[in-house]
């Protein structure tokens, strides 16, 4: 193959690898074997297996199962593809073996080949050895679930709360902002009672806040581990002591709290707590999609629509139409909405799936766990920051809107029957005038009677009927 390659071997023979990269014969076969989609494993997941494989050699260091000089070569190693530094080293497609044997042997051999620099030797030397030494006490059957489950639970706890978190403040603060803003109510599309849109808000902020709580609870259980189940969850050629002091290891590298599995068997051949943890992430895209969609219709318009807030003008709304301002970080969050209940579909139908001791769609569950957290964390700080936090009320507007609504009539009711409301509803609408023009015209109310009964904005506050004062 020339000078730019050089041979490396496995239990199959020989292989021809580029002669500058990390990894060996067994990555290079899945390179050849899986020219399917051309996406790797993502940042997140190579930095997990790197936090994997550096926590196991320092437990095999102190367990005196791989020598010190070994051990710290591997952890420097490690802590090189935690950092970053050898992500062009990781060419394995995603879809891959479902156990991610591939990618796992991926990060064994780059591991092993560049401690074997750091120890002095050349990369192909084998005085590191990726079974051996970087893979000790280990299988792809608990590495991959586990680094997994260290990739995800630091997506969510990381990413996602701290982006929901910013999302959360901007809406409180427009909350506030927007309490006194007295505006047409609308269900089923229609004009409904007043409220003030401050209110509306309130509710965005608490769908937020019980997003947060949702991607609170699910962390629990993405915190177990299934290192130390070796191949089938009996822990085969590990340590009894092993998964306890890797997972501390863990622990101390990514600043959160992780524990070993509670059991092995589960931990492996299922893979529930990613369903679980991705059904919140659906349900906040979920949450998410829907605050979009009202802001986009109130901001309709600017003439034609709703009108009731004015949007941001991020960027210019079209080609051929001068002066069109669009909701174009709204209609992203549309998007990854979308994105994420499709990631969800393919992550409900492979937890659900493998078959006896092993489930056999690691890869996809993390690759599509991983790109909805990210696109989640990502649109919903950029949906707080940069259309939210720059929403304006058009005040006036929706006051004046509110005084033609014929939902007004509601309050109506306690003060001259729902018939005698419905009849001035009609008329109201049937000659262009307002409910509190018929009301008092009909010799239902009389002026300062109108006044008191169709003040919309004491209509958005809970009234005890038949208190006078």
């Amino acid at each position: 193959m020339g000078e730019d390659y050089r041979t490396e071997e496995d239990s199959l023979g020989e292989m021809q690898v580029p002669a500058d990269a990390y990894w060996g014969a067994q990555t290079q076969r899945a390179v050849e074997n899986f020219p399917v989609s051309g996406i790797g494993m993502s940042r997140r997941f190579i930095r997990a297996l790197g936090v994997v494989k550096k926590a196991a050699a320092q437990a095999n260091r102190d367990l005196d199962l791989v020598d010190d000089d070994t051990a710290d070569a591997i952890v420097a190693a490690a802590d090189e593809v935690i950092a970053g530094e050898h992500d062009d080293q990781f060419p394995v497609d995603v879809f891959q073996t479902g156990s991610g044997t591939s990618s796992n042997m991926n990060a064994n051999e780059v591991i092993a080949n560049r401690a074997a620099e750091i120890a002095g030797a050349e990369i192909g030397d084998r005085v590191v050895h990726p079974n051996d030494h970087v893979n000790y006490g280990q299988s792809s059957n608990d590495v991959i679930p586990t680094a997994m489950h260290v990739a995800s639970l630091e997506a969510v706890e990381k990413d996602l709360v701290p982006a929901l978190e910013t999302l959360h403040a901007e809406l409180e603060a427009k909350e506030t902002e927007f309490d006194g803003v007295v505006k047409t109510g609308r269900t089923h599309l229609q004009d409904a009672t007043p409220i003030r849109l401050g209110q509306e808000f309130s509710g965005y902020r608490t769908q937020v806040a019980k997003g947060i709580e949702r991607a609170e609870r699910v962390q629990s259980n993405l915190r177990e581990l299934a290192l130390g189940g070796t191949a089938v969850g009996t822990g085969l050629n590990t340590h009894p002591d092993f998964p306890e002091l890797a997972a501390e290891y863990i622990s101390d590298e990514t600043g959160t709290e992780f524990r070993e599995a509670d059991n092995h068997f589960e931990a492996q051949a299922a893979h529930d707590a990613m369903s679980e943890a991705h059904g919140a992430l659906r349900t906040i895209a979920g949450s998410l999609n829907k605050m979009a969609n009202d802001l986009r219709l109130l901001a309709s318009g600017p003439r034609n629509g709703l009108g009731e807030v004015e949007q941001p003008e991020n960027q210019p709304g079209s080609s051929i139409m001068p002066g069109k301002i669009n909701p174009v970080v709204a209609e992203s969050v549309n998007q990854v909405h979308k994105q994420v209940v499709g990631n969800d579909a393919a992550v409900s139908a492979g937890a659900a799936r493998g078959e006896i001791d092993l489930n056999l769609y690691k890869p996809v569950l993390a690759h599509n766990f991983l790109e909805s957290a990210k696109l989640l964390s990502n649109v919903a700080e950029t949906f707080g920051e940069r259309f939210v936090g720059k929403l304006e009320a058009n005040e006036e507007f929706a006051r004046e809107r509110v005084e033609q609504s014929m939902a007004l009539a509601t309050a109506l009711n306690p003060a001259i029957g729902y018939d005698k409301a419905s009849k001035v509803a009609k008329k109201a609408l049937a000659e262009g005038k307002s409910v509190r023009e018929v009301a008092v015209s009909e010799g239902y109310l009389t002026e300062e009677e109108a006044d008191e009964v169709l003040d919309p904005e004491a209509m958005t506050h809970r009234v005890i009927l038949g208190d006078d004062d």
